[in-house]
């Protein structure tokens, strides 16, 4: 991914919920070094990833202790945080 929106979003959370920190960092490293161009490429990288709709997937962090929803753009290469958070 050219471009991931935003990484103060990540930080923002892991600030509040220190044990996410090297997850979402590794995540992060992950993403922007990958060369994804659908839903497949990314469940080959993180198969316990689920496809929504709308180019929308759901990442379990730490364990499925915490859940991140990112929207993509496969043809610009860009990559939206929609939402972090825990499963409460």
């Amino acid at each position: 991914m050219k471009r991931i929106i935003a990484k103060s979003t990540l930080r923002e959370f892991w600030e509040k919920h220190a044990d996410s920190e090297q997850y979402l960092k590794t995540w992060y490293d992950t993403a922007k070094s990958a060369n994804w161009l659908s839903p497949n490429d990314i469940k080959l990288t993180y198969n316990n990833a689920s496809i929504l709709k709308n180019s929308r997937i759901v990442f379990n962090i730490k364990g499925n202790s915490y859940r991140m929803i990112v929207k993509f753009n496969y043809e610009k290469q860009w990559a939206f945080i929609r939402f972090i958070g825990t499963h409460a």
